[in-house]
């Protein structure tokens, strides 16, 4: 995973307390600053990191909180860990241990706010109009995009108050409008952002005398204009990236993903929604454990750690540095110059590799951490057993991380029911994607027809199906080497023999490991560790 630069605008007190490492919060957060930036601005902007690039035209795929009537305007939402989905709230619940009297909590709230990047051409009589690009006389060209602009949330309490009334604290924020002129009297830059409505809640509940369960959500307040308007719409309200930073005085956080044996039954009736939250820190050894939580809309590892080799952020932690590195470098000048007009990052982005040292470039080839056999744990989930059934242990299938987890599964012989219909592989079906929670590029394929190749079960006990749509040109080389589009069984329609069309001349599916797309995604033998 690569980092970015931190937020700015942020400053930290020292607290006095018992242990030096304790009254530096900031050095705690810093732990996981870089890691925290990358979900941040993950998505952001994408290579080729041109405005007319597709991928950039459907973007902010992770912690969107939307207006709850907007999200909810085809139905209620169903929970899960993962934050791939449109939500309107996120929810992290984790264990803390007390460690002294007067112990504090502290909380950071972190997303983006859309802004509006508007290019206005200078007219007569003083009125400009609005234009799509703007070639100023210094040669520089301006286009008008979807910027964001970074927003924190920082406060602190007592965790007797918390545990007493718990707190509630404004999250949002406001509207606002900047103009840049721009070079020789062409024209100007206007800015704009919308109002942000958005709430978040602390509260804590007392387990034992020395344990404590602490719950954490962000809502948005706000009300959709139009609850059918686009998604493009719809963002300019949003949290976008929304995720959460918790530390404190006096406490000390316990793992969610492997806890310790007898806190196991806590741990598991903790509810995450929407984000998920880990540990914070450096390598056991070096870095104490439990003084940081990153709650995340991407699913990571505790202790997650930007790779030393990284020079910067490239908005993408799915990709390889030296791959999209390469790529970048092999951009034509034109496509440099429009990546450069496109977004103050991107030009960042491209001056950073245009001016690589060849040492910097050749440590992004890879790194031995270390050549000590891995140590397999078995850690117990973190969510409730009730909401996530095949994410938790049982006397016949272990969880999905532990060796046996997959055994009688075999995406290409199972089949799920839809309308009362077994479909799986070689089933044909049309694509009815959900109006909302749907993933956005999965919207241009509603009414199409596809064929299913496998069924695949992800961690949290739904199921999703792996299809090529049948006027692909390229469906057949898709299903070989296995690139295939993902539903759920409810955005499916299954079609009558008469209704499929030809039938195809070789029906065995020929289903492959899915390639991950985010790093919420890890294919395991027929399971996905993340939401297609």
């Amino acid at each position: 995973m690569t980092g970015t630069g931190g937020v700015s605008g942020v400053t930290c007190t020292a607290v006095s307390g018992d242990d030096p490492s304790e009254d530096r919060p900031g050095d705690a957060f810093a732990q996981v600053s870089g890691v925290a930036d990358a979900v941040l601005y993950e998505g952001y902007l994408l290579y080729p990191y041109r405005r007319s690039s597709a991928k950039n035209r459907v973007r902010w795929q992770f912690g969107v909180l939307l207006p709850r009537d907007w999200v909810e305007a085809d139905g209620p939402l169903a929970p899960g860990l993962s934050g791939s989905a449109d939500s309107w709230y996120q929810q992290t619940e984790c264990l803390l241990r007390v460690r002294r009297p007067g112990a504090l909590v502290r909380v950071r709230v972190r997303y983006l706010q859309m802004q509006h990047k508007q290019v206005r051409a200078a007219g007569t009589a003083g009125a400009d109009q609005p234009v799509e690009s703007l070639r100023t006389d210094d040669g520089t060209t301006h286009l008008t995009f979807d910027e964001a602009v970074p927003h924190e949330i920082a406060f602190e309490r007592p965790l007797d108050e918390l545990l007493r009334d718990g707190c509630a604290v404004e999250a949002g924020a406001p509207p606002a409008e900047e103009t840049e002129p721009l070079p020789g009297g062409a024209g100007r830059v206007v800015r704009r952002r919308e109002e942000v409505r958005a709430l978040t809640t602390v509260a804590a509940e007392r387990l034992s005398e020395d344990m404590v369960r602490l719950r954490v959500r962000t809502e948005h307040t706000g009300h959709a204009p139009d609850p059918r308007a686009p998604r493009g719409e719809a963002l300019r309200r949003a949290l976008l990236a929304a995720h959460t930073l918790l530390g404190g005085d006096g406490v000390e956080f316990v793992s969610q993903t492997d806890p310790p044996a007898e806190l196991r039954e806590w741990a598991r009736a903790c509810r995450n929604e929407f984000t998920f939250p880990v540990l914070g820190g450096g390598p056991e050894e070096t870095e104490p454990a439990g003084r940081v939580v990153l709650s995340s809309p991407i699913i990571l590892p505790d202790r997650p750690q930007v790779a030393p080799e990284s020079p910067g952020d490239l908005h993408d932690a799915a990709e390889i540095d030296e791959i999209l590195t390469l790529r970048t470098m092999l951009l034509t000048d034109e496509e440099k110059a429009e990546a450069r007009a496109t977004d103050a990052r991107a030009a960042r982005i491209l001056d950073r590799v245009d001016s690589m040292p060849p040492e910097v470039f050749a440590r992004l080839h890879g790194a031995i951490r270390s050549l000590t056999p891995a140590q397999v744990s078995s850690p117990e989930p973190a969510a409730s057993p009730s909401a996530f059934p095949e994410a938790f242990p049982t006397a016949e299938r272990p969880a999905w991380w532990q060796e046996g987890a997959d055994d009688g599964l075999s995406p290409t012989t199972d089949t799920v029911p839809v309308d009362g219909v077994p479909v799986g592989g070689g089933s044909r079906v049309r694509l009815r994607p959900r109006g909302r929670g749907a993933d956005a590029q999965d919207m241009f394929l509603e009414g199409r027809t596809a064929r299913v190749a496998a069924v695949f079960h992800d961690v949290d006990g739904s199921a999703h199906l792996a299809v090529t749509v049948d006027d692909d040109p390229a469906a057949e080389l898709h299903g070989w080497y296995g690139r295939f589009h993902y539903f759920r069984p409810d955005e499916v329609e299954p079609l009558a023999p008469a209704d499929a069309g030809p039938a195809d001349p070789d029906p065995t599916p020929r289903p492959r490991s899915p390639r991950p797309t985010s790093p919420a995604e890890r294919p395991e033998e027929g399971r996905l560790d993340g939401r297609p």
